[in-house]
Order: C-alpha cells, then structure tokens, then sequence
C-alpha cells in the first residue's frame, strides 16, 4: 500500500510541476523568446510592438512559437544598436545543468522541445532540473516580470 502511495505522490508532483502557468504573457523579439513584462520593463529599447490574440493568427514567421501563443503571443521589434541582452539557447542550458543537449525544455510548464530555441536570459528565474518521463529534464521558471 505505501509503494502505491509513493507512486502517486511522485506522479502527482510530476503532473504538478509540468502543468502551464496561465499568468506567463509570451513575447518574441529577433526570434528570441521572452516574456512581455520583460520588454515592458525595458520600454527604452523597444521600437514596436504587435499583439497576436491566438496561434491561428500568428504570422509565418512566428508560427513555430504557436505552442506559447494560447493567451496570445507579442513581438517586440527592438531598436538599433539596443541588441545587447543576455541570450542563451535551451541546447546550452540543458549542457550548463548537465543534461543532453537535445531533451526538451519546460519554462512556466510550456514544453520547448526544440533546443535550438534562444531565450533571454531576463526570463530566467528559478532553474532545476528534475525527472520527466524518466529523463533529467530543465524546468525553469521565470523570474516574476511575466
């Protein structure tokens, strides 16, 4: 009876801490994902700004980031010269936490399964690493300014 109670005790906290936060406002700027509140906080670097309401629509060049589009998804367009933020790739995270570089990334519970993907490094809050269908995988959280 107990190892049946471990197991769903450790299923649930998977399930848990896979699960999307509604809350977390996506935005891609220079094909580089943030977050609004991010670039909100940055007002001086931002040039424009278009709002897409659902993934259907995206345009196509914005197309592979349907799967954080279900709230809507922003795209900043920077100004010149104002390029100069902090990024990193999902590949280079995973190799910084000791996971292959190709597993998927969870950031606020959204599945990245594409490493190549850049972040802002602005987003990154809490980072851990944790098992996920029976693989170390990174779930980051982001850092508040959502």
């Amino acid at each position: 009876m107990k190892k049946i109670l471990y197991s769903f005790l450790i299923l649930s906290s998977v399930a848990l801490s896979a699960q999307k936060n509604p809350s977390v406002k996506f935005a891609v700027a220079n094909d580089v994902v943030g977050t609004v509140g991010m670039f909100n906080a940055r007002k001086a670097i931002v040039q424009s700004s278009s709002v897409y309401k659902t993934p259907a629509g995206l345009p196509q060049g914005l197309k592979k980031y349907s799967f954080i589009a279900e709230k809507g998804l922003t795209e900043f367009k920077i100004k010149n010269g104002q390029e100069g933020l902090d990024i990193i790739s999902l590949a280079q995270l995973n190799s910084q936490y000791g996971v292959p570089e190709n597993t998927p990334v969870f950031i606020e519970g959204y599945e990245f399964t594409d490493s190549s993907t850049k972040i802002y490094g602005d987003i990154m809050g809490n980072v851990e690493v944790k098992d996920h269908d029976g693989r170390k995988t990174v779930f980051l959280s982001t850092n508040g300014i959502k």
